[in-house]
């Protein structure tokens, strides 16, 4: 592609995004953060900024509006798009640099990118969230397939909700495995042992959903309707107040998927009446 990328925000995000650009095909003309590096830029604006048709801006949610009014007084060249990673702000300046002849919008990865090095291979099929105007969104789908990502279209005045669904899938398995690992140590398993097996227990899962979809891939006693050891786990986690409510809420949210996959309406309803009871 003929685009020429400059990236402002040189930490995880912005050095993950442009190793997969640059591995991509992508001519990325900078890199530009708060310290100077090898190949990051620091301070002024260097001179390539001039020559980028687009800007995407990589830095932290706080730190985001800022920077794009930075831009307003930078070397921009003409009709160059303005992109940002943020998968939650609608920066009021980014309305600004629009009224400057500068089409802007999100390119937000979904994926936690923790490690630059391996940001293409994660990068590769993984979804780019985008919205912003008709240019933006052309070059962010451009971008997107040069990494190999797929692109999901952020519905307009829904960000939030957007991001809400993005830190449910990311973040709470996460909250999930490290709660799950308390009550199995508490029965007495090492953590380390703990931690393997349900990790490798989630990922599986994981890999189901991916592959069938969350109904069909739901097991354990909700999905065969098995009420004795769901009654069985709550008396278990009579204890742990905090781990009991959770179950029961998430039990709860998995009983509408249990009956889309065929388990018997009887047994679900029972098991409605026993989440319920106190």
């Amino acid at each position: 592609m003929t685009a020429r990328v400059f990236v402002v925000g040189a930490g995880r995000a912005g050095r993950a995004l442009t190793h997969a650009l640059r591995v991509g095909g992508v001519d990325v003309v900078g890199l530009h953060g708060r310290q100077p590096g090898v190949g990051i830029t620091s301070g002024e604006w260097p001179s390539s900024l001039a020559s980028a048709t687009v800007v995407l801006v990589t830095v932290r949610d706080a730190e985001l509006d800022g920077v794009l009014r930075d831009l307003l007084a930078a070397p921009l060249g003409a009709g160059a798009v303005v992109l940002h990673a943020s998968g939650s702000m609608e920066p009021p300046s980014l309305d600004l640099l629009r009224t400057r002849g500068h089409p802007g919008g999100t390119f937000h990865p979904l994926l936690p990118l923790t490690d630059p090095t391996r940001a293409a291979e994660q990068l590769h099929r993984a979804w780019i969230g985008i919205d912003g105007d008709e240019g933006a969104r052309a070059i962010s789908r451009e971008l997107a397939a040069a990494i190999g990502a797929r692109v999901l279209e952020i519905p307009a005045g829904a960000k939030a909700r957007y991001h809400a669904a993005a830190v449910i899938a990311s973040n709470f398995p996460i909250v999930l495995l490290a709660m799950a690992t308390r009550v199995l140590t508490s029965a007495g398993v090492s953590e380390e042992a703990a931690r393997g097996a349900l990790g490798t227990l989630l990922t599986a899962a994981a890999e189901n959903v991916r592959a069938a979809g969350p109904s069909a891939a739901l097991t354990g006693p909700v999905a065969r309707g098995d009420v004795e050891t769901v009654r069985a786990h709550l008396e278990a986690l009579a204890d742990a107040p905090e781990v009991l409510e959770l179950y029961r809420a998430m039990s709860r949210e998995a009983l509408p998927l249990a009956e889309s996959a065929g388990a018997d309406r009887g047994r679900l309803e029972e098991m409605r009446r026993v989440l319920s009871e106190r």
